[in-house]
């Protein structure tokens, strides 16, 4: 899915639950303004959660030796931080296809 598609199916939800009140264009303002926050925190080292969604993190990978492929020559690479995507409990159950998690995890709660 590309940030076009992204915007066509928010616009879209959008006009079904609220009508035609948002045009296409500001939905794609909203889309882009979201997306910046999210870079703009983690360029500050911060972590973003959105619930029932994820969470945007920045790792910091160690220094590490790898080898030029062409080479096979030894290499240092540096130090540096790297962003990762955490998903929610429950976006890992809707991906894998678990049938209505919130009353899974009410019965496990609830036997505990």
């Amino acid at each position: 899915m590309t940030k076009a598609d992204l915007v066509e199916r928010v616009t879209a939800q959008i006009s079904r639950t609220a009508g035609p009140m948002i045009s296409k264009k500001d939905c794609a303002r909203v889309v882009d303004a979201f997306l910046d926050a999210i870079k703009d925190a983690l360029k500050e080292q911060r972590n973003i959660e959105v619930r029932g969604f994820g969470t945007f993190k920045i790792r910091h990978r160690k220094t590490r030796m790898a080898r030029n492929p062409r080479t096979g020559s030894p290499v240092e690479v540096s130090a540096r931080p790297v962003p990762v995507f955490k998903p929610s409990k429950e976006l890992r159950a809707m991906v894998a296809g678990v049938e209505d998690f919130e009353s899974e995890t009410e019965a496990s709660e609830t036997e505990a």
